[in-house]
């Protein structure tokens, strides 16, 4: 069965060019996008809907439970990577001091280095497999941007005429379809979105 793999809505944060703390909520243009993406999926047959135990990601998911009838599972494996005692701060004052967050090497101070955040995507990846192969329908994870990037990066091919990775929209849905390695047959889509309708851009 397919994996929605799917990012959150937009938050203040995501707007001001913060990074986010767990706690943050869906702004009102963030819920209007998570409703937008349940109408989109309304009556999928999903038998499953994985989570992230992050405010934002769970306000999400609820639009997507909402309108198909599926229960959530929330999992901590889930999380966006954490910037530790970076969070809260703006990215334009961090680069100001030269600290670029996303640098290869760079741990950030009380929060995950790449190498434990990759770890953490990795289990998190296998149990939504392990979920979707005993499923009875599709499987959604409702996620975060990084998280996106490394299931799609790491464990995943891109199939013929799909791609280049470029970002992840808000409520972007990309689809896997399973195989050896799972295959993504959609990326980034957010033709549910009025924006992206209106100019062909997230």
């Amino acid at each position: 069965m397919a994996i929605y793999l799917i990012r959150h809505g937009e938050t203040a944060s995501n707007a001001a060019r913060v990074l986010q703390h767990p706690e943050t909520p869906l702004s009102e243009r963030g819920l209007s996008q998570a409703a937008r993406l349940g109408e989109r999926l309304a009556g999928h047959a999903f038998a499953h809907i994985l989570v992230s135990d992050y405010a934002r990601a769970h306000q999400t998911a609820e639009a997507v439970s909402a309108t198909t009838s599926t229960a959530l599972e929330v999992t901590p494996l889930l999380r966006e990577r954490s910037f530790g005692d970076l969070r809260g701060r703006p990215y334009a004052e961090l680069a100001e001091e030269g600290i670029d967050p996303f640098a290869e090497g760079y741990a950030p101070p009380g929060g995950e280095s790449w190498e434990q955040f990759h770890a953490r995507v990795a289990q998190a990846w296998s149990h939504a497999t392990d979920v979707a192969h005993t499923a009875t329908g599709d499987v959604a994870v409702v996620t975060h941007g990084l998280v996106c990037h490394g299931v799609v990066g790491n464990h995943a091919r891109l199939a013929d005429g799909v791609g280049p990775i470029e970002g992840w929209t808000n409520t972007s849905v990309t689809v896997l379809e399973p195989g050896k390695p799972w295959t993504v047959t959609l990326l980034n889509c957010a033709e549910h979105l009025d924006d992206v309708r209106e100019t062909g851009r997230a």
